[in-house]
This record gives C-alpha cells, sequence and structure tokens, in this order.
C-alpha cells in the first residue's frame, strides 16, 4: 500500500484474544489499518498479539500507537520488527514515543529525561538496524552495537507528535508522525508544515501524518461531548496537551476540562455515513486516519457501536 494514504481503527481489546478478533473484524470490514496503544491487548505484549494477528489475517497492516521508548531497547524492537515482517511483509508499522513524564516515572520508574532526544535517536537507531542490518551508535540516550538478521526489512518507523518539535523531528528523521487528541485544524495548519521543514531539511519527501480521530456513532452532539470528555479527560491535564490545544486556538481550563469548540473540532460523529464522509474529508485534507471509536456505556450496546463504528471506517476506506 506504498503511497496509499490509509484509513485505520483503533482496537482496545479485553485480552489478546479480543484484540486479535477486532483486527480480524476490521479486515472483513475493508478497513486499511488496525492500531494500538500499549494497553490494546488488554494489557498484555502488543508485539506477541501482532504476530498472532498477521498470521490469522491476509491484507490488514497492523501499527502500534504507541509503545514505550522506555519499555525496551532499541535492539529488542527492532528484534521484534523483524519477526513481524517477516509473518507479514509489508503489513507491520512500529510507532514509538517517550510517553509523559508522569508515566515515565510511575511505570517505568526513570526520569522523564530529553523525550525528543531519546525518540529521535531510538528511531534512527531501529531504522539503521531493520535498513543495514548492523548498526555502532553512540548517542546521548541510545548506545547499541548490534547486528540483525534479515536485513533489509520493510518496517516504517514512525514517531508520536504533540508538539511542532516532534513533527518536525519525524519530517526528518522518521517514516511518519502519529499525532494524538490534534484537531484537524492543527494538523493542517501547524503539524504538516513542520513536518515539510524536517523533510526539507534531510532532503527528502515528507511523510505521512496519522491523525487520531475519536468516532461516536451517535446524532446527538451533546452525547458525543460527553463521550468524549470521559474516556479522553486525562490529556486535558497534561502540559504538553494544553500547549498543543492553544496552538491550535483552543483553551483547556486549569481542571482539563475541555471546551465544545475543542470538540468539535477534534471528535467526528453522526451516522454511518456521515462519519465516513468526516473520515474522508480528512484524507482529502492530506493526513491518514486513525479512528478511535468512544463507545457508550456498557448497558447501551457497546458491541453494536463497535461494529457500526467499523462499518463506518471501512466505508471510508473504499471511498
Amino acid at each position: 500500500m506504498a503511497g496509499k494514504l490509509l484509513v485505520g481503527v483503533a482496537i482496545q481489546g479485553r485480552d489478546a484474544n479480543d484484540a486479535i478478533d477486532q483486527i480480524a473484524r476490521a479486515e472483513r470490514a475493508g478497513i486499511d489499518a488496525a492500531w494500538a496503544t500499549m494497553g490494546g491487548a488488554g494489557g498484555t505484549d502488543l508485539l506477541v498479539t501482532f504476530g498472532a494477528a498477521l498470521v490469522r489475517t491476509e491484507r490488514i497492516v497492523l501499527g502500534t500507537s504507541i509503545v514505550h521508548t522506555w519499555a525496551k531497547r532499541p535492539l529488542a524492537y527492532a528484534q521484534e520488527a523483524a519477526a513481524l515482517a517477516q509473518l507479514g511483509p509489508g503489513r507491520f508499522r512500529l510507532g514509538l514515543g517517550a510517553t509523559t513524564a508522569p508515566m515515565a516515572a510511575r511505570q517505568y520508574g526513570v526520569e522523564h529525561r530529553k523525550p525528543l532526544t531519546q525518540l529521535r535517536e531510538y528511531i534512527a537507531a531501529i531504522r539503521t538496524l531493520l535498513r543495514d542490518g548492523q548498526i555502532d551508535y553512540q548517542g546521548d540516550m541510545v548506545q547499541v552495537r548490534a547486528r540483525l538478521a534479515g536485513a533489509p526489512l520493510e518496517v516504517p518507523v514512525m514517531g508520536s507528535a504533540v508538539q511542532p518539535g516532534a513533527y518536525e523531528m519525524c519530517g526528518e528523521f522518521a517514516d511518519g508522525a502519529i499525532s494524538w487528541m490534534c484537531p484537524l485544524s492543527y494538523l493542517v495548519d501547524v503539524a504538516a508544515p513542520a513536518v515539510r521543514r524536517g523533510a526539507e531539511r534531510a532532503g527528502r519527501e515528507a511523510p505521512p501524518i496519522v491523525a487520531h480521530v475519536p468516532v461516536a456513532l451517535t446524532t446527538d452532539r451533546d452525547e458525543a461531548r460527553a463521550r468524549a470528555r470521559q474516556q479522553l479527560a486525562m490529556y486535558g491535564q497534561v502540559p504538553n496537551y494544553q500547549k498543543m490545544f492553544a496552538l491550535a486556538g483552543h483553551q483547556v481550563a486549569a481542571a482539563g476540562d475541555y471546551s465544545d469548540d475543542l470538540l468539535d473540532d477534534l471528535v467526528v460523529s453522526g451516522t454511518e455515513a456521515e462519519v465516513a464522509a468526516a473520515l474522508r474529508r480528512r484524507i482529502e485534507a492530506g493526513v491518514e486516519v486513525l479512528a478511535q471509536p468512544l463507545a457508550p456505556a456498557p448497558t447501551e450496546g457497546q458491541a453494536e457501536h463497535l461494529a457500526a463504528v467499523f462499518a463506518a471506517v471501512g466505508a471510508a476506506a473504499r471511498g
């Protein structure tokens, strides 16, 4: 699918088996790509789960959105990516990010020092291993001397991005930038120019931006906003995201509360046809789509909502 802007969906499995089932259902719905965070397989190892999913499916592209740099060393990620590339040639993308300072301290017991430098060095080291099969790299945050069997391997290595500097870094060093909670106006007016600046500095074509898009299958706009406020609340309390929202022209209250205008710029809702059309508009704006279902309460038909979201995302993928 080289050169195509993919339409994908976020997988949020209860466990590894549920995640694999969702990926298979996404493929049957005609969706181009399935993405997952580190918790996307119920807290089990995401890349192991992806290996099983690649064997079970035939076409769908799988991507991490994201796995944390702090969780493993570059060689370990390169080895796992190599195995996935062999199980599903051309069907795996490795998305990396340095996570937030509170999570780095709580989950990994590390100081969140120079996160952008660390991400850049992880991307550089892993891309070199996958492309050349060997590396002797001494960076500020990453040191690795190793060989990797099977290279060259077709695995795009992408970085998470919220602030303009991260998008510029991805344009220069990565195979793509994965947004999170960035409104479309910000992606078009701020992120895309930053990616192009980085790519121009490296003398190469700008890589794609993957746009995280929260989706609610409901025609009640107030209900869609309520789901977003509940399920996405944590991001409004993180300074990095607050700065990004301000650059996008939206202020977030000190307590992290989102304004209606911000949510209307970020969240897609409506009927299946309306959601599919809104996702296609993002493709037409030059970004890929990573649709995240915002499910209703458990008693209100989560399974039906997920099926409807998959149908809408599949329709957007088919154009």
